[in-house]
């Protein structure tokens, strides 16, 4: 058998096209969205015009047999600009929820829905976290009643964090149904657009990611169908059960979600982390101090060098988790938060040490590593701090409850 790390042709075409759209429409209108902390909607077109942000690219990539769709296109798109990526990968997260655990027709009404079309470009958003239930996701506190008179579920409660909370067309709430199972008596609901009490709270201003919108999403007595109801009453009901008689599940919704998107992460930081690196390197050969291209002194180059070393590195884990978990192999030793874990901070690293290549200049807002460092720094935060993945790890390498 021939063992190979080479990407296949198919593999190296999206590449090449992912990156070509990062090189020439999202990094010249980087600086101009994270200075204006908006939504770039005209960079969403473009990419739905070409094909890039839609339900059959996502699906195809993701159904891709090495596992490595996603990933290959995900550090293409955010080595263009991390805030434009999320802008555009964001809608992914309550994509891969539904598609994770809804029943088909639940695939089939919402999914496309979530992107919309290249006339009429949507975003969607996945809502767990809470002003008291951040990485604490078993304190979530917003109810589901179901009504069964009307067979519909009333949904009350405040979201926190939410990349595209209002602005989204489809919204994904994760809610507890039986708040007594704690987190395993938790499901998640389809809002479907323009549902009655719903309402963004406020907005946040991020220190980085500025193009994609994060904010607050309220619900008070919010009404949806009994068909909203992600994977359905019947599987529901099952789970409770289970619960109650004390027998394990899978675990609580949301960290199913976070688990499967945590290889599609790790890729982004490595995209930012790469961009930072490929900047710093070029500027270095470029740059003379004291008669000689600094990159020729060793303090310089000992540093790109370490640079180098760290993003291939973190590559190599997303592509492992990401191919472990397309070919069904279980994460034992939480391989997703490996890579999350190692491409996020590699991320931070990197940024911080193309700022010191560049010196003053790389401190200001006229070179892009200045962003590229604001941008790295959530990676530690979102979708699991770095403490929470290290407990992950700690307690799948031990098989002991760390705390």
């Amino acid at each position: 058998m021939t063992f190979s790390l080479e990407l296949d042709d198919d593999l190296v075409q999206v590449r090449d096209w992912v990156h070509g759209f990062a090189r020439d429409v999202v990094r010249p209108a980087a600086h101009e969205w994270d200075e204006r902390e908006e939504t770039p909607w005209p960079i969403l077109r473009e990419a739905a015009r070409i094909g890039l942000y839609s339900l059959d690219f996502f699906a195809a990539q993701s159904l891709e047999p090495t596992g490595l769709g996603i990933p290959v296109a995900f550090e293409e798109l955010f080595w263009g600009d991390g805030g434009i990526g999320e802008a555009i990968a964001g809608t992914g997260l309550a994509a891969a929820s539904v598609a994770a655990t809804g029943t088909p027709e639940q695939v089939e009404e919402w999914l496309p829905q979530m992107f919309g079309t290249p006339d009429d470009v949507a975003v969607s958003a996945f809502c767990s976290s809470e002003p008291e239930a951040g990485s604490d996701v078993s304190a979530i506190r917003t109810r589901a009643v179901h009504d069964e008179a009307r067979d519909e579920w009333v949904l009350n409660g405040t979201k926190t964090w939410a990349t595209n909370g209002g602005i989204a067309r489809v919204h994904v709430i994760v809610a507890s149904v039986a708040p007594e199972l704690g987190a395993r008596g938790q499901a998640s609901f389809v809002v479907p657009p323009s549902t009655p009490g719903l309402e963004q709270g406020q907005k946040f201003r991020k220190h980085g990611i500025r193009a994609s919108h994060t904010a607050e999403v309220v619900l008070r007595d919010v009404r949806v169908p009994g068909r909203c109801l992600v994977g359905g009453k019947d599987r529901l009901d099952e789970r409770l059960a289970r619960a109650r008689e004390g027998r394990g599940g899978r675990g609580q919704v949301s960290m199913r979600t976070f688990e499967a998107t945590r290889p599609s992460v790790g890729a982004m930081a490595v995209g930012i982390a790469r961009a930072a690196y490929d900047y710093a390197l070029g500027y270095a050969r470029e740059r003379e101090q004291f008669g000689r291209k600094i990159g020729d002194f060793q303090a310089i180059a000992f540093k790109l060098a370490d640079c180098k070393c760290a993003i291939d590195a973190a590559r190599l884990l997303v592509w492992r988790a990401a191919w472990m978990a397309r070919t069904g192999r279980p994460f034992e030793n939480a391989e997703g938060s490996m890579a999350k874990l190692v491409a996020s901070e590699t991320a931070v690293r990197v940024t911080e040490e193309a700022i010191q290549i560049l010196g003053g200049n790389g401190y200001t807002r006229d070179y892009p590593v200045e962003r590229m460092h604001r941008d790295a720094k959530i990676f530690t935060i979102f979708e699991g701090t770095s403490e929470i993945q290290r407990l992950v790890i700690g307690r799948a390498v031990t098989g002991l409850p760390v705390r």
